[in-house]
């Protein structure tokens, strides 16, 4: 079903969306495959000079190699450091300082992979090099050259964000500017230089040692994945386990690069004032000299079936938290237009029924959300119900409250007002989406990858429009059950005890 990128929409009453309309989206659609295997979509919308692009990866923290988590995100972070020609002052000096860093590190990982016999003096030595070599490249860089070539030709919303499903880079640019964005993505994508490497290692270490497990709804949240995972990769954070960052190295980013950054593992979309045929040109022009390269291997890892429901508990000094999943099937599986709609009846906002029940009728709960697809959505994933006790009340009371509210409702199906509210909720998302450029560039190419056609976007109402009540209980049923369920809660550290840890940083 649509991805939701923003937040609740009012209830915008039983509007359809008409098949005429539909056919007067696809009827501006274009599309072409360049010979190195990259795709386009193109998506004419010429009511106002602006034009919307993104570049979608079908690789995630998901395909982390083992070892090496965190390493989709650093991807991320590392998307506009520019390329050997954008922002360097001199290629030639900054190459060799960029590898003589990379040799230190070589030498500080020999040394550290001593072990007991190493020498600590020898590795502080080393360090001092490494420090060395870095602030000798950083004298040769032209720091956020890439990113204020489109800030200063009228670029918004230039952003890349990595899942576990993908990596995604958006921009939107005034239409007389659209060969400067084929220009700069080209070069990002054929010539990268991944100049900030270890500064973004060691800020995504920060954030993952400091601000995420200082903050109790992420550690809660990374509890229960861990919980609830066997074997996909979901289970792992997508900053990365601390462990790993410290040890990711720039080499071990261009072969991730190499691997998954490949033409035919890539959808560009392009959305608004766009010419088709000058874009193919520019296609052409710009990307077409990109190598073509084999596809990534598919992950061929399954998680495997549930036999029981599963618990994990966390002592704080602050506020108790409550987290029930339950196991899910990927997006493209025929309920996720169910799931969809149960999550809109049950977490809608303060017109859901377990806000309604939890927080303003029984005052147990200070407040309450529903994801519908957690982490990401391409595999098997969790169905999640978060819980904040209020003061004075406990997680207990809540699981009770909250077990009693989804027994209720696979009690017997809605009744029709409630179904067709959710249905118009449903659909007034997916409006929201087919009115804005930046989101349809960003679902052109997802559903393109993960569907196999872009055109299922556009029969997502459709999916929506179709269901009954039945069908809502069904799925309930279903999925809602003890062999499908994690448990993760916070509750106060009893008196006497404490916590610790047995690792720090390297």
């Amino acid at each position: 079903m649509i991805r939701l990128r923003y937040g609740t929409l009012l209830c915008l009453g039983a509007l359809l969306l008409p098949a005429q309309e539909l056919q007067n989206y696809e009827g501006k659609v274009t599309e072409f495959t360049l010979a190195n295997g990259l795709h386009f979509i193109l998506l004419e919308r010429r009511q106002v000079p602006v034009v919307s692009f993104s570049t979608y990866v079908n690789a995630g923290s998901a395909e982390d190699p083992a070892g090496q988590s965190g390493m989709a995100h650093l991807m991320e972070r590392l998307a506009f450091s520019g390329s050997d020609t954008i922002g360097t002052r001199n290629w030639t000096a900054e190459k060799k300082a960029l590898d003589d860093v990379d040799a230190a590190y070589d030498r500080l990982a020999q040394e550290s992979n001593k072990g007991a016999r190493s020498d600590a003096g020898r590795i502080a030595a080393i360090q001092a090099d490494a420090s060395l070599a870095r602030a000798a490249a950083r004298g040769q860089r032209n720091p956020n050259e890439f990113l204020q070539a489109f800030q200063e030709n009228g670029a918004v919303d230039v952003s890349c964000h990595a899942t576990p499903d993908a990596i995604e880079t958006s921009y939107s640019l005034p239409s007389n500017r659209i060969e400067l964005w084929f220009l700069l993505e080209s070069q990002r994508l054929s010539h990268p230089v991944f100049r900030n490497f270890y500064t973004e290692r060691e800020n995504t270490w920060n954030d993952m040692a400091n601000t995420v497990e200082s903050n109790p709804a992420d550690k809660l949240r990374q509890t229960l994945l861990a919980t609830a995972f066997e074997a996909l990769p979901y289970r792992h954070p997508l900053l990365g386990w601390p462990s790993d960052i410290v040890n990711l190295r720039r080499a071990d980013a261009q072969a991730f690069f190499d691997t998954y950054f490949v033409p035919a593992n890539m959808v560009i979309a392009i959305v608004g004032d766009v010419d088709p045929g000058n874009a193919r040109l520019l296609a052409e022009r710009y990307f077409g000299p990109i190598p073509a390269k084999p596809l990534p291997p598919l992950m061929h890892t399954e998680e495997p079936q549930q036999y029981g429901p599963k618990s994990a508990a966390i002592w704080t000094g602050g506020q108790s938290l409550l987290m029930i999943a339950y196991k899910r099937p990927g997006e493209t599986q025929r309920d996720d237009a169910a799931l969809d709609a149960i999550r809109t009846i049950l977490g809608e906002g303060r017109t859901g029924w377990i806000y309604k029940d939890l927080v303003e009728e029984k005052r147990i709960a200070q407040g309450t959300e529903i994801m519908a697809s957690f982490p990401a959505s391409r595999y098997v994933n969790l169905f999640v119900f978060s819980v904040v006790p209020a003061a004075g009340h406990t997680v207990e009371e809540n699981r009770k409250a909250l077990d009693d509210l989804l027994v209720r409702f696979q009690s017997k199906p809605v009744d029709a007002e409630t179904l067709a509210r959710a249905k118009n909720v449903n659909r007034g998302h997916i409006l929201r989406v087919l009115g804005s450029n930046q989101e349809l560039a960003a679902l052109l190419p997802f559903y393109s990858v993960n569907y196999g056609d872009w055109r299922r976007l556009f029969t997502a109402a459709s999916q929506v429009n179709r269901l009954t009540a039945e069908d809502l209980q069904r799925v309930a049923l279903q999925y809602f059950v003890p062999g499908n369920r994690t448990e993760a809660y916070m509750m106060p550290m009893p008196q006497g005890a404490a916590a610790s840890s047995p690792g720090g940083r390297p």
